[in-house]
Formats: structure tokens, sequence, C-alpha cells
């Protein structure tokens, strides 16, 4: 019975931090994506011909 709450303890750790490093990997890529984007749209004069 212990090895079980054991094995059941360390998976529900393991899925919370991998949870936590998906969120932040993800707010990360659309912060990044976001400045891209404004300055894009910034330099538009420059790109278009």
């Amino acid at each position: 019975m212990e090895k079980a709450y054991k094995t059941m303890l360390s998976a529900g750790v393991g899925s919370i931090a991998l949870g936590i490093i998906m969120i932040v990997t993800g707010i990360t890529t659309g912060i990044i994506t976001v400045i891209n984007g404004v300055r894009l749209l910034k330099r538009k004069n420059e790109i278009t011909f």
C-alpha cells in the first residue's frame, strides 16, 4: 500500500511540475510572438514596395 502511495505522490508532483513548465513556456512564447508582431507592424512601411 505504501509503495502505491509513493508512486502516486511522485507522479502527481511530476505532473504539477510539468504543468507549470508548460504554462511558463506558453506565456513566454506568446510574449515573444506579440513583440515580433509589433516590430513587423512598425516596420511595414519599410518592407512594402
